[in-house]
């Protein structure tokens, strides 16, 4: 049988994947770190208890106000900050910002008891105060991701005063009713949240990963296939060693804001009708005055587009919308979000800056 050139060409390339294949899996194997996380420098500059806000180090700021990152409570915020090459603040600081990023750090038994105003009414108007201080700017950029989308909105809409001159939410559940796997579990009669806490008080990291993971339970399969099938890139390796160690490291959801979530977001669904009490008082999304980017994914499983497509019924004209071919974290990273997804935020928040 008689192979064409073309045909050996090919065999050959197979051979050599094959054996950077194993070559890359035996690293995998003995914990060999492919790309750190995090990597880009930073240094803290205002912190209370274990919340810490981070300054990025920068050759120079050329467009304005600073942009503040707000990851969700129970992610680790280097989901921003991925690895070298696929990192949101790489891009934000190459587009000339200057760029912070508040850690809500790791919750323990002193954070139990945190509940939506902790974040909304006490630590983001001291967080977005020391943004302004330290850059010496009367407003900032805000972007929130996820859970921390839907904080940041409240907190722009429960305080007119906020030193906010754009915000931007990344898949920002409001309207619970479409996030029907998390509805059906706190269902009454079914799951409590007591049910979920440990000797601390919170909702353990792992608990929270479980959790996620059953939005959709073949993902793993799917992940080592296509892991397999790309295993002699390295750059391919980087990410998938990076992406892994970021859903793996969960951080827990203090008891008290589990709570709140289920009676007031899952159970009473109270966003869905765009208000919600916080400290005795009403906060309505309608009251969101800047200009408002509301960012969707997709083929977001965790919080689908119609939960914030209900933004639509709240807020008035200064409301845009970008629905992105991605997934929930596919947003800010991977090669999609390099390439498409970022370049559109990125570009929204540049046409509503300033130059310093």
């Amino acid at each position: 049988m008689h192979v064409s050139d073309d045909g050996v060409d090919q065999i050959r390339r197979e051979m050599e994947r094959n054996a950077l294949r194993i070559q890359n899996g035996i690293k995998l194997a003995m914990g060999t770190q492919f790309a750190r996380v995090g990597p880009t420098p930073k240094e803290t500059v205002w912190s209370r208890g274990k919340v810490e806000l981070w300054r990025y180090a920068t050759d120079g700021v050329t467009l304005g106000p600073p942009v503040l990152l707000v990851p969700s409570v129970v992610s680790r915020s280097y989901v921003f900050d991925l690895h070298r090459g696929n990192s949101f603040v790489e891009r934000l600081l190459e587009a000339g910002f200057a760029v912070y990023l508040v850690d809500w750090g790791v919750a323990g038994p002193d954070e139990s008891g945190n509940v939506l105003e902790t974040y909304i009414d006490d630590l983001l108007p001291d967080v977005t105060a020391a943004v302004c201080d330290d850059a010496g700017s009367d407003e900032i950029t805000l972007l929130g991701y996820c859970f921390s989308g839907m904080l940041t909105l409240l907190y722009v809409a429960g305080h007119p005063d906020a030193p906010v001159r754009s915000l931007v939410t990344l898949a920002p559940p409001v309207d619970f009713e479409p996030t029907s796997g998390m509805t059906r579990l706190f269902a009454p009669g079914r799951l409590e949240p007591e049910d979920l806490l440990d000797e601390d008080g919170n909702v353990p990291g792992d608990v929270v990963r479980e959790a996620f993971a059953m939005r959709k339970p073949t993902a793993d399969l799917v992940t080592y296939a296509a892991l397999w099938d790309n295993l002699w890139q390295d750059d391919y390796v980087e990410g998938h060693q990076a992406m892994a160690q970021f859903i793996r490291e969960q951080v827990p959801l203090p008891g008290a804001l589990l709570r709140q979530i289920v009676d007031k977001l899952i159970r009473g669904n109270e966003l869905a009708s765009g208000e919600t009490e916080l400290g005795g008082r009403p906060v309505r999304l309608a009251d969101v005055e800047c200009p408002l980017l509301v960012v969707m994914a997709e083929r977001d499983e965790l919080v689908p587009v119609e939960s914030s497509e209900a933004l639509r019924g709240f807020v008035g004209p200064n409301m845009e919308e970008l629905l992105l071919p991605a997934g929930h974290v596919g947003l800010i990273t991977g090669r999609k979000a390099a390439t498409v997804t970022i370049p559109h935020i990125l570009g929204w928040i540049t046409d509503h800056s300033h130059t310093p």
